[in-house]
């Protein structure tokens, strides 16, 4: 029996998903808007994210056109990787210097924070986690990342935001803020626990008793030759960061030479598709290669069990193109922060007694 139920939402291809299953959860709903990230999240957990049992919209998995979120299951923790876009202060000013009354709402409409903020206000989860990448905080001077925080605190939880490094954990450096909420008490919710704070997150540094991978751990043996880059586009990357080195600028591909045994690489990123500059892999006697897929996969710390549906050894298992996996792996989350993330959480809450086993 799960020890909560939680939502999986903005789940891209599930690395959140099956951290908080890990920790003894049930996914009761999930929600991706991409489809072929629908695809790899369906290859991973048999169940597609367009909650269609609830009602159809289209494109399917598209939270901002279920605008009833009464629909959405009852859970106890929210989760959401959610994409961040620039939040507008100028309507609320221009309501306000023509004294028209404007709402609660209003700093975070028309982004994709406005779905978290309208589900949690109306679900009242006893906990969330949000994750998205570290320049929110410093967005717009700071604003965007304080209207976040100000609209979590009016809907009454105590927030605890963490930037933190997945190099402690897989071999990459990668950086993103986890925002931790709890659910205060109130009189109307008349709720008997509550979370003090959150200490564990903040000394959050490395796997316990584990050690780190390094990237000789996830490296394949043979890799087939069409992922060494093509003469055009090595030639074009040389050429560029050449041309920021005469300015005195480090820009330009990064790449990784031998021996790979305690080696971490660069931010795998979105755009890895196009070229594999951030994370090359030197060959002897050949031009660099990308990562491939499974590598990729390995980079980001997701589980064993998933690496058949990228081996190779079974082509018609891989759910989605090598372009589309690219994408994918450099919009996930690195699998074991948030395993340890979920694991505190949930071993918090417990202990306030906020749910039982």
């Amino acid at each position: 029996m799960a020890k909560f139920k939680f939502i999986d939402l903005f789940a891209g291809i599930g690395g959140i998903r099956y951290a908080f299953e890990q920790a003894g959860g049930e996914c009761v709903f999930s929600s991706e808007y991409d489809k072929y990230s629908q695809l790899t999240y369906n290859a991973f957990y048999r169940e597609m994210p367009h909650f269609q049992d609830i009602m159809e919209v289209n494109p399917p998995g598209d939270i901002t056109l279920l605008k009833d979120a009464n629909k959405i299951p009852e859970h106890n923790i929210l989760l959401g990787g959610f994409p961040c876009q620039p939040f507008s202060l100028a309507g609320v000013s221009k309501k306000q210097s023509l004294g028209r009354p404007h709402g609660f709402s209003d700093p975070t409409q028309g982004t994709l924070f406005f779905d978290i903020k309208r589900i949690i206000k109306a679900k009242n989860p006893e906990a969330f986690l949000l994750e998205n990448v570290k320049n929110i905080v410093s967005h717009d001077k700071h604003n965007t990342f304080r209207i976040i925080l100000e609209t979590l605190d009016k809907l009454e939880y105590d927030v605890f935001p963490r930037v933190i490094d997945s190099s402690g954990w897989v071999p990459q450096r990668r950086q993103r803020i986890y925002i931790v909420g709890f659910r205060r008490p109130t009189k109307k919710n008349n709720q008997k626990w509550k979370v003090e704070n959150f200490d564990e997150l903040e000394a959050m540094e490395s796997p316990k008793g584990k050690k780190a991978l390094s990237l000789a751990d996830i490296l394949e043996d043979k890799v087939p030759d069409k992922y060494t880059l093509g003469i055009g586009t090595w030639a074009t990357l040389k050429r560029h960061k050449a041309h920021h080195t005469k300015k005195g600028q480090g820009f330009g591909y990064g790449i990784i030479s031998p021996p790979f045994a305690g080696k971490i690489s660069r931010t795998l990123s979105a755009r890895y598709h196009k070229d594999g500059a951030e994370i090359l892999i030197e060959q002897k006697g050949k031009r660099p290669r990308r990562l491939t897929p499974l590598e990729c996969l390995r980079l980001m710390g997701f589980p064993k069990k998933f690496e058949k549906y990228f081996d190779r050894i079974n082509p018609e298992l891989q759910p989605v193109s090598d372009t589309q996996a690219y994408r994918q792996f450099g919009n996930a989350v690195a699998v074991p922060v948030v395993s340890e993330i979920a694991r505190l959480m949930v071993s918090k809450l417990m202990d306030v007694g906020a749910f039982k086993t």
